[in-house]
């Protein structure tokens, strides 16, 4: 039986850290990866967009093993499932840090997404059962430290590891965590002695699985198979539109659905839901090119480009804690606005930055990235679930963690072969103008260092050429990610305000990763 609230359970502390510690362990692999992605890609023999698999497979898993979570909890038991996950979710760190190929490597990778996808979710819940409803504030400050902490201490950690040791120990740090996890929860978390007998949509889930995993394939293969010229790519574009053709269709007819289509009659959710996906389209999208950015063009060490990573991840947690103090003050609308200008500025700064561009700013355009994205998340949870009502709040948790992981696996999919394909384009644009009849190249220091008739001067001009192509091509993408932000602030538009749009009326899980 579960503990009264008034009851403290036996070494509540020890289990407290251990279930921050699970908490931490899965959003610090969120982002650990992000600046060992260059040495990966050279010791796995893959090309730069092929190497953001190792990033989309994890969120993809993720996003479609969040929706039965719950279900699963209440089926088997939280203590058992959680356990289950979490000794999954250590297990395929380790494997991932033995991967020997791009195939291995995703394959772990999608191992460790379905493993870690409820470990956010499950260790929130088990913190709320420890403490009684006067405690839980602070307990949900601890809780949120290691929400928030992992994704700001990633890129450093994953730095310094790779730098020091091998990124491969970016996945191995997991195990001591991962153990100590477990042996704690193992021996003094009590089961919450819960079954549940009710069922669970599982022809819904599964259409809407093959669905996203199709869409997934089709994005992360299309520019290496030249897109629809290609049978396999046809072939996943069928799945795709099959997949969510039968998810639609089951939604609506079905008695008990996956997710109830009524859910979408609440505008200020419809609205959210749509805001939340153009955002989730930036979010890891924009960390995952800033880190190959800062060591190509910037020619920053790994470790220098995980220091230069963390402006972003304490502006996340400083936007949001402030937003938090606004909630009742503000209105939500305003601060959505607020953030969304705020990320729109960052993205189109980046877009003017060039490989001589300085630290601070640096610093300060990512810092500011990281407070608009903590005061867009806050309040758009706020206001999403004002007037939703309160039989529809679990499927709306659901929803939106499913979306914003849906959305950044799109992000990072697009983004990573429009940089493969731009990259190309553009240096033949480029090289097209330099002919011997191009009077740049005749005299001075390019006639020296880029000497088209000997093999060290033209290897030294192609060098040039791509270093210049590959930073319009970041630059492109940077702009594009503004364009698609932009609009998203027309939408807020379209919400209604509510008297109780100044609490959230819904739990609020790990936002910014």
């Amino acid at each position: 039986m579960q503990p009264a609230a008034s009851e403290a359970p036996p070494r509540r502390g020890l289990v407290t850290l251990c279930t921050v510690l699970a908490t931490l362990m899965q959003t610090l692999d969120s982002t650990i990866a992000n600046v060992a992605l260059p040495y990966m890609q050279g010791s796995l023999q893959t090309t730069a967009d092929q190497i953001t698999w190792v990033l989309t497979s994890y969120i993809v898993a993720a996003a479609i093993m969040t929706s039965p979570v719950g279900w699963l909890a209440a089926r088997y038991g939280r203590k058992n499932f959680f356990m289950v996950c979490l000794v999954g979710f250590t297990f395929a760190s380790m494997l991932c840090g033995l991967a020997q190929s791009l195939t291995q490597m995703v394959l772990f990778r999608l191992l460790q997404g379905i493993c870690g996808a409820a470990l956010v979710p499950l260790s929130q819940a088990i913190m709320l059962d420890l403490y009684p409803p006067a405690k839980r504030g602070a307990a949900m400050a601890m809780w949120g430290m290691g929400v928030m902490v992992g994704p700001i201490l990633g890129p450093t950690l994953g730095g310094y590891l790779t730098d020091v040791y091998d990124w491969r120990w970016v996945f191995f740090i997991n195990l001591p965590i991962g153990v100590f996890a477990v042996a704690g929860l193992v021996l003094f978390l009590r089961d919450d002695g819960k079954r549940s007998p009710l069922g669970f949509d599982w022809t819904g889930f599964s259409a809407l699985s093959l669905g996203i995993g199709a869409l997934q394939l089709l994005l992360d293969r299309g520019e290496n198979l030249d897109w629809f010229a290609a049978g396999e790519i046809k072939s996943e574009a069928m799945l795709v539109a099959l997949g969510f053709y039968l998810f639609i269709v089951h939604t609506w007819l079905a008695d008990r659905p996956f997710i109830s289509p009524r859910i979408f009659a609440d505008v200020n959710f419809a609205t959210s839901f749509i805001v939340m996906f153009a955002i989730g389209l930036v979010l890891v999208a924009s960390s995952a090119l800033l880190a190959p950015w800062l060591q190509t063009l910037g020619g920053y060490p790994v470790r220098e480009a995980g220091l230069l990573m963390v402006p972003r991840g304490v502006g996340v947690m400083i936007g949001m804690m402030i937003a938090g103090k606004l909630g009742a003050r503000l209105d939500p609308r305003l601060q959505i606005v607020f953030g969304i200008a705020m990320l729109a500025l960052s993205l189109w700064e980046m877009a003017r930055w060039t490989p001589a561009v300085a630290v601070s700013t640096l610093a300060w355009v990512t810092a500011l990235q990281g407070v608009g994205l903590g005061f867009i998340f806050i309040p758009l949870q706020i206001i999403a679930f004002a007037t939703l009502p309160a039989r529809f709040r679990t499927d709306g948790t659901a929803l939106f963690s499913l979306v914003r992981n849906v959305g950044s696996a799109i992000g990072v999919s697009v983004t990573s072969f429009m940089l493969a394909q731009n990259t190309q384009i553009l240096h033949a644009q480029i090289a097209g103008t330099l002919t011997p009849f191009n009077r740049t190249m005749q005299s001075g220091g390019a006639y020296l260092n880029w000497n088209a008739a000997t093999p060290a001067g033209l290897a030294a001009l192609n060098g040039e050429v791509s270093r210049q192509a590959l930073a319009i091509a970041y630059s492109n993408n940077f702009l594009l990610m503004f364009w698609v932000t932009l609009p998203a602030a027309f939408l807020v538009l379209l919400m209604r305000g509510s008297k109780s749009a100044g609490a959230p009326a819904a739990p609020v899980h790990a936002a910014a990763d």
